[in-house]
């Protein structure tokens, strides 16, 4: 049997469900048309209302289970763009309600169904799993189980606030309400999320297994499911505790005072969906699950008419165009890419080899001067993929498979067959253009060069080089592994093949692509500079340092700017402002102070001594948190001025979107778009901002215009507003139509 779902597209005559009978179990296949991921649309409550119908009525049918026909996912969730559109917070409510009652037909269906789970099952696709009897999931690497709609600023709308908590316990689904993370299968199953974990070829065969002994036992009231899990881990003190501490009304006021307090902390209210989800949770424990979800609809709603609900949609629709993107022409053939090798084993150097190794499946070369130098970076890359294995991310086998793929040396021995060489060493011009140099004398003669450089023009290292078109940037963040952008740079004289050949290598590498052309800090690092350089002056006119980073961090950004220098390297920043002010001139200059903490060798967290306190552990330097008062004497600075917190935004802030505006207009980017991921997932920007230009057009580019004048007349010229922000303000123009 096919079910049709008529959907706006073209290919509403196509499949969506469809019914596979194996003995006297009923294979529901979900398979959204013309799409590589399934998600829920507007409208498919019907077919599955048509199929729930069917297979009540058919005798021979004794279980059901539902199973993706995706190669590599389950469902991802809602259609977003479908909730973008919306027009008001009632007709979202009302998405919400019909998803509900499709959710509550499949917990309350008479015979048992089972969810067979592979890749990822996330927001509506969970909810999905979470209303049928059973779940089983498939023990690949890519499977992720998780309700991440905090990301964009909504909560649960399908009934997740309330199954989730019955089915996992309290604390548990907070956890991961909250937090949105995405659990691969085996924490799935310790949780109690999933029933069974099992290898992808026997999957339907486990679910449809599952289902039939449901069948066979539905007289039987069962075990509610945390409780069987302590049971099945052989009473877990902390499963335990959670039972004790959630049975009780004094025990559940304490988590979720615990939850409100944590959430404001780490949100600086800035996000107001977590905190509705605690709340929608509480109303559904203790007044009962038909108010639990009434309040999940109405909140889910309210959520999707926020500002910063509405910034996190377009910022996630950004990403994904970035992420399809063809940043050359269509017909571009890409440069095959068997072997890589990185020169430079450093914090950069071996986190490009890592992720080049793990997420990429290349053969990587790894070349420092000495074994003392490779031997650290090989222990930086097994303690991450480590840390992955004690997660459930790798196996043990698998990490002995990408340490394996990981060739360390000290000469260019095996670079004859490295079709891409990135570089990762010091931010020297010369020192770069030498490596440049010694790979061209040991490297195939059209290997691809890619600069790790975040500042250095790649037109300039590419002079001298014999094939200068073969010359590209790649500019990396740290901690590579975990920063989820690349920046690749096309010099003046860059082949398109070989920059399209560097996007994909990048999100092989399992990277957010954006391409910009050649300039002194390209994008990002442009950015950063005078956002950096501001944060300096404050501090040289005698602001505290944890005043600085405490206002920045509550506006938004993950850590405040001087933090961030010092994880940079206070003399990387102090080298990278010295080539922006050559070439962008005196608003780049930064203040006296950069030069002293360098000249006294304060270079942050690298060698212990920064803005902030460190403490050595295990070879490696901790910061304490706590700011390092000999840096005040230091700089000849009492910190006793006081400004208000919006004051130390705005002056840190406007120089940031000044300069990008700037970008724009020179070509260096491409499209706001992509200056809004670049500065979100690079930089840290504040997401529900949605970067800096959605963020000067949510403002108003006269306002803007008018906030830089007025900094200028006070603080001086570097202030002055780029001639396009001018322009746009006295047309009343925006970025974005």
């Amino acid at each position: 049997m096919v079910l049709r779902l008529e959907t706006e597209t073209e290919q509403d005559q196509n499949e969506f469900l469809r019914l596979e009978q194996r003995g006297h179990t009923a294979v529901l296949w979900l398979d959204m048309p013309g799409e590589s991921l399934n998600t829920l649309k507007a409208g498919f409550d019907q077919p599955f209302n048509q199929v729930l119908d069917q297979l009540a009525a058919d005798e021979a049918v004794t279980a059901v289970v539902i199973a993706s026909a995706k190669a590599d996912n389950f469902v991802v969730g809602a259609d977003v763009k479908m909730l973008q559109q919306a027009e008001t917070a009632v007709a979202v409510a009302g998405l919400a309600r019909t998803a509900q009652a499709v959710m509550d037909r499949i917990a309350a269906f008479p015979k048992p169904i089972v969810a067979a789970i592979h890749g990822d099952c996330l927001g509506g696709g969970l909810e999905l799993a979470l209303a049928c009897h059973g779940r089983v999931a498939a023990s690949r690497s890519h499977t992720r189980l998780g309700q991440p709609e905090v990301n964009l600023g909504l909560i649960s709308g399908a009934g997740g606030t309330q199954r989730l908590p019955r089915l996992v316990g309290l604390e548990n689904a907070l956890d991961l309400i909250l937090t949105g993370k995405r659990l691969p299968p085996e924490p799935a199953r310790r949780r109690g999320l999933v029933d069974e974990v099992v290898h992808p070829a026997v999957l339907i065969e486990a679910a449809a297994a599952r289902a039939q002994t449901l069948a066979a036992k539905k007289s039987r009231p069962p075990l509610p499911q945390q409780l069987r899990q302590v049971v099945s881990e052989a009473l877990d003190p902390k499963q335990i505790r959670s039972l004790l501490l959630e049975e009780n009304p004094a025990g559940r006021r304490l988590v979720f005072k615990q939850a409100h307090d944590k959430t404001l902390a780490e949100t600086h209210g800035n996000y107001p969906a977590p905190l509705r989800a605690i709340e929608v949770i509480r109303i559904g424990i203790e007044e009962g699950m038909e108010a639990g979800l009434e309040a999940e609809a109405k909140a889910f709603g309210e959520l999707a008419m926020t500002p910063q609900a509405q910034r996190l949609m377009e910022l996630f629709f950004a990403r994904s165009a970035v992420q399809k993107a063809v940043w050359t022409a269509p017909d571009v053939t890409l440069v095959p890419i068997r072997k890589a090798a990185v020169v430079g084993a450093g914090l950069m150097g071996s986190g490009i080899s890592n992720v080049t190794a793990a997420q990429a499946d290349l053969v990587v070369r790894l070349k420092d001067i000495d074994d003392a130098a490779i031997r650290d970076g090989l222990r930086r890359i097994h303690r991450h993929l480590d840390e992955r294995r004690q997660r459930h991310r790798i196996t043990e086998r698998e990490m002995k498979e990408i340490m394996n793929r990981i060739r360390p040396s000290t000469t260019y021995t095996g670079f004859g067959r490295a079709d891409i060489v990135i570089e990762a060493v010091l931010e020297d011009l010369a020192l770069k253009r030498q490596v440049l140099a010694d790979v061209a004398a040991h490297a195939p003669e059209n290997f691809i060069f890619a600069s790790n450089t975040s500042s250095l023009p790649i037109h300039q290292l590419a002079e001298g080089s014999p094939r200068p078109e073969n010359v590209v940037g790649m500019h990396y963040f740290s901690p590579v592994e975990q920063t989820p952008l690349l920046e690749v740079i096309a010099g003046e004289q860059t082949a398109p093949e070989v920059v399209a050949t560097c996007v994909d290598l990048g999100r092989r590498q399992g990277k957010t692509v954006i391409v910009v052309n050649d300039g002194p800090g390209f994008y990002t690092t442009r950015i950063l500079g005078p956002y950096l350089n501001e944060a300096a002056h404050l501090l040289s006119e005698g602001v505290p340092i944890e005043r600085i980073d405490a206002a920045l961090v509550d506006f938004g950004f993950p850590v405040g700017p001087l933090k961030l220098l010092d994880e940079v390297g206070i003399d990387v920043a102090a080298k990278i402002s010295r080539v922006l002010e050559e070439t962008l001139g005196e608003r780049m200059q930064p203040p006296a102070a950069l030069a002293d903490l360098t000249a006294a060798h304060r270079y942050g967290r690298k060698n212990g001594h920064g803005f902030y306190a460190y403490e050595e552990k295990n070879g490696r330097f901790q910061s304490t948190n706590d700011v390092d008062s000999h840096i005040y004497r230091l700089l000849n600075v009492e910190p006793d001025a006081n400004p208000r917190q919006k004051t130390i935004v705005m002056r840190c802030l406007l120089p940031l979107l000044n300069e990008a505006a700037r970008c724009y207009a020179d070509g260096v980017l491409r499209a706001p778009r992509d200056g809004d991921v670049g500065a979100v997932f690079g930089l840290g920007f504040p997401p529900f901002l949605g970067g800096p230009f959605r963020y000067m057009d949510h403002k108003g580019l006269q306002e803007i215009v008018r906030l830089l004048d007025e900094h200028s007349e006070q603080y001086g010229r570097r202030f002055a507003p780029a001639p396009i922000l001018q322009k746009m303000a006295q047309e009343k123009k925006s970025f974005y139509p």
